[in-house]
């Protein structure tokens, strides 16, 4: 299973939430809603989820092991690193 596209899809700049982002998985299956959060330690790869009807989270789609959660997270937050590097490159140019 490979990740075969990565999109930003929207970036915040306040907050602990930093970007919203879509993974393709084998050019076949999207996954929408990814969040990249800061947490206290580190950035992570939140999965998409909704409440259900305690009031409690529930990821809707997610990583069974691991090592396909890390590599998951891996390469979501470097795409997002990469983009976030780019932006302030392109800023830089422009001042």
């Amino acid at each position: 299973m490979l990740i075969t596209d990565v999109r930003i899809r929207k970036v915040f700049a306040d907050g602990n939430l930093k970007a919203v982002i879509s993974i393709t998985i084998d050019n076949s299956l999207a996954i929408h809603d990814i969040k990249v959060v800061q947490g206290t330690d580190r950035l992570f790869a939140a999965m998409p989820s909704r409440k259900d009807e305690n009031g409690i989270y529930r990821d809707i789609v997610h990583p069974i092991d691991v090592n396909t959660r890390n590599d998951f997270e891996r390469i979501i937050l470097s795409a997002y690193e990469d983009y976030i590097a780019l932006e302030s490159a392109m800023s830089d140019e422009q001042v």
